[in-house]
């Protein structure tokens, strides 16, 4: 296996648009790496310019420690998995998964031996085998993709959002299915998504991306309860950190959150207080988790609850996902089931303070 190393890669196309802007990044041997944000933020970018699928702009690219930007593709000792399957129609599963062993004049046996492993891999029958892609369900193809690529035995794998054709709950099982494959082969794998639980829940680090440039790369749980930055934390998490503009002041000798205009006033802890003493009078931005907003029922702490009208409630099963109204904003709460909130009441609500995240206003970077 390999460790993959980028430095320094910009991406630039005709017109001046810039891809992939200054991306600096180390994936070690046998990591497993998730990119993720918005599309057109220049996630598989990045993995087409590891895979040679794209040329570099600038920087070097090195894969075991060999710099690998003017090798081809076929060169890298990479195998990719794409979004649409790249199955040949024509061919049996069989010969899909061999063709590329049949290409580097592999021996039959050596041949029949690694498809027939890659095979109980992934749970494809003999009979499936023997079909053609156009009688297998979605699922079924993308395991023969990802046994195609396990054949090879290559230094890293690389994944392009290769779950986004297939149903929610074939989803779940498939994610599963290649964080076990991972597990298994102890191989370096490199995976493109859009959907941030799949990230969380697969990853070992994940690589945010925004606008082509790389915003925070952390572990799943530092990156939920330490984003560098407002995009961060409003990306990662569903539903998102709830977002409140206002300003810090110093009263009665702590510091308080006042929202711009009548609004809000939230009195921070002290052990908060104290990292918020440089930013006093400044504009700020409060986030907040919708699970750090409590719907108190009684004893509700008038320095950091506030009342609010439910908009619309969302029964998610073992929670419930309100939307709040204060006649200035709307937030959203994560609740417990048995609340039994209704459309139109008014309820206390209260935040969890010692979880708050405060950002810079102008820069959007985060202050604690």
């Amino acid at each position: 296996m390999a460790k993959v190393v980028l430095e320094g890669i910009n991406k630039s196309y005709p017109g001046g648009f810039k891809a992939v802007d200054n991306a600096n990044l180390e994936i070690a041997d046998q990591e497993f790496v998730v990119f993720v944000g918005p599309s057109g933020c220049g996630k598989s970018t990045t993995l087409r310019m590891i895979a040679g699928l794209e040329e570099i702009t600038s920087g070097t690219i090195t894969i075991d420690g060999k710099r690998v930007n003017d090798v081809p593709p076929k060169d890298r000792d990479i195998a990719m998995v794409f979004q649409n399957y790249a199955l040949y129609p024509h061919m049996t599963v069989y010969d899909n998964m061999a063709f590329g062993l049949k290409l580097r004049k592999f021996p039959k046996t050596e041949i029949e031996q690694r498809v027939r492993e890659a095979a109980q891999i992934l749970g494809i029958t003999d009979e499936q085998l023997q079909r053609k892609p156009k009688a297998l369900s979605g699922g079924q193809r993308q395991r023969v993709a990802v046994g195609r690529a396990i054949v090879r035995k290559p230094k890293a794998f690389l994944f392009d959002e290769p779950l986004s054709n297939l149903d929610a709950k074939m989803r779940v099982q498939m994610r599963a299915e290649i964080s076990k494959l991972h597990d298994r082969l102890k191989s370096t794998m490199i995976y493109v998504t859009h959907d941030q639980v799949e990230a969380m829940t697969m990853g070992d680090r994940i690589v945010v991306m925004k606008d082509g440039v790389i915003q925070q790369v952390a572990d799943p749980i530092s990156l939920y309860d330490q984003p560098r930055n407002m995009f961060v934390a409003g990306f990662i998490g569903s539903p998102p950190m709830n977002f409140i503009n206002g300003t810090l002041q110093q009263r009665d000798g702590g510091v308080w959150f006042i929202e711009d205009g009548p609004g809000l006033s939230l009195h921070a802890p002290a052990t908060l207080a104290a990292k918020l003493t440089d930013h006093l009078q400044k504009p700020v931005v409060f986030g907040i988790r919708p699970e750090d907003i409590k719907h108190t029922i009684t004893g509700a702490d008038a320095a950091t609850s506030c009342t609010a009208t439910v908009d619309v409630v969302e029964p998610m099963g073992a929670e419930i996902f309100l939307y709040l109204n204060t006649a200035k904003h709307t937030f959203i709460a994560r609740v417990n089931p048995h609340d039994k909130a209704q459309v139109g009441q008014k309820l206390q609500v209260t935040f969890d303070l010692n979880k708050a995240h405060f950002f810079d206003h102008a820069t959007e970077q985060v202050i604690v």
